[in-house]
């Protein structure tokens, strides 16, 4: 049994998993739900509610934020891959104590920016305008909260789901689905009784705290990298006997991360990901403005979350529950389906039927979303080199993520609307429906 690291790597400290009354890979899905909530600080849903309260606080236009947020989100994006490669090597309970802890440290970065600017306008405000100290101090709060929160946090958690599951690994991904699309749906309302009770910066601050004092320990305790190091197997013992499986689901052999990315699923997955990334990430942000460009107040477009939350949960448990017997490239169509009609919706904001299309399509997207992102590459390519492969779908998602308020924010700057933005958008979700249909499971060809 391997104890990379130590005793406190060593995944019989404080407790055996093997001594676990029931399949321990429950207590990682349990484990792996609590990181990617607490990812939300590092989430654009979690700094959608910051968004006006910034361009105020740091005297920034609305495309200096959206430029600062770009920046700071491509560059993280960019340190993925090999924040993946790390994963393989460390495993997974190394990295989310790393993730957490970084993440902790710069919420309390961010609590403190007020004190930060004045220090820097008094120490550098003679030869430095105060705009560009704003930008470049907001600048390194984006990169480092969005690598070390949306990044490694969210991609940890993920990947440690698939370690664990094999044949269960879709309903495993659907019952944590449930409770993050919950947290997601309400953490700005959440996120604004904060800054009610706290102000901006003291919202920043207790986050912090918390993610340090309860994540970090919560990491340490419970996550563990894979089930064979504890002795344990795949599903758990219950689950080792034969059973009717989807030949789509079956693994013959472990993919590099550059082989991976010579097949054409891989491309057609990714970029459906990616698409998600930038759309969501895009009205996320500007979602105020949006609605007010389409005649709705902030509080009727921010409810929309709420029922929003509610379709995905159900189509998460839905493609959960359908993955192991159905090929993924019927899932990643229908999810580019409901993609184009979301993106429609956005276009019709006005009109009633724009507003529940805009439910419908995001929250079918957002339940696929949330169990294919899990499911794909470890079913596709394997486990060996899971965070290489899924450190570049990441970084992918992540600078997209980025890429997407900045475009948003210069249509609107330029144009005084979002419909150009809009109307290209909806190219993309429609090509991929085609391309999906020759995204077929690279292991089957070893079924050949």
């Amino acid at each position: 049994m391997s104890c990379r690291g130590g005793w406190w790597n060593d995944p019989r400290v404080p407790f055996d998993p093997a001594r676990c009354p029931f399949f321990y890979g429950w207590v990682i899905v349990a484990a792996a739900t609590m990181g990617i909530v607490f990812s939300i600080p590092g989430q654009t849903m979690g700094f959608s509610v910051f968004t006006n309260i910034l361009i105020r606080e740091l005297g920034l236009t609305r495309v200096q934020l959206s430029a600062a947020y770009c920046v700071g989100t491509v560059m993280s994006g960019l340190t993925l891959p090999l924040l993946g490669r790390l994963f393989d090597r460390f495993g997974a309970r190394r990295m989310v104590v790393a993730s957490a802890a970084t993440t902790g440290v710069v919420l309390l970065y961010l609590s403190q920016l007020r004190w930060v600017l004045a220090f820097l306008n008094q120490l550098l405000g003679a030869w430095v305008s105060a705009t560009v100290l704003s930008f470049l101090v907001i600048l390194i709060g984006f990169y480092l909260i969005r690598a070390a929160a949306q990044g490694v946090l969210t991609m940890t958690s993920r990947n440690v789901v698939g370690k664990w599951f094999d044949y269960h690994r879709g309903t495993a991904l659907a019952l944590s689905g449930v409770v993050t699309s919950f947290a997601f749906s309400i953490a700005p309302w959440g996120l604004n009784r904060m800054i009610g009770w706290f102000d901006w910066d003291g919202a920043w601050f207790v986050m912090g705290v918390a993610t340090l004092v309860v994540m970090v320990s919560f990491g340490w305790v419970f996550f563990r990298d894979n089930p064979e190091e504890c002795g344990l197997v795949m599903d758990g013992v219950a689950h080792t006997r034969e059973r009717k499986a989807h030949v789509d689901t079956v693994i013959f052999r472990d993919y590099t991360r550059e082989e991976a990315m010579r097949t054409w699923a891989f491309w057609v997955f990714n970029l459906t990901f990616v698409f998600i990334a930038y759309l969501h990430t895009a009205f996320t942000f500007h979602i105020e403005s949006i609605g007010e460009a389409a005649g709705r107040k902030a509080e009727e477009v921010f409810a929309l979350f709420v029922p929003m939350s509610v379709v995905s949960v159900s189509v998460n448990l839905l493609s959960g529950w359908l993955s192991p017997r159905t090929r993924l490239k019927v899932h990643v169509m229908a999810m580019n389906v409901a993609t184009l009609v979301g993106v429609i919706g956005l276009v019709a904001l006005e009109s009633a039927w724009g507003k529940w299309a805009l439910v419908l399509g995001n929250g079918v997207a957002g339940g696929f979303f949330a169990a294919l992102t899990g499911i794909v590459w470890p079913r596709f390519f394997g486990r060996r080199f899971l965070g290489a492969i899924s450190g570049v779908a990441m970084a992918s998602m992540v600078i997209a993520s980025g890429v997407g308020p900045l475009l948003f924010g210069m249509a609107y700057q330029f144009s005084g609307s979002y419909d150009a933005v809009l109307a290209w958008s909806c190219l993309w979700p429609a090509a991929l429906v085609i391309g999906a249909f020759w995204a077929d499971n690279p292991q089957r060809k070893g079924d050949e």
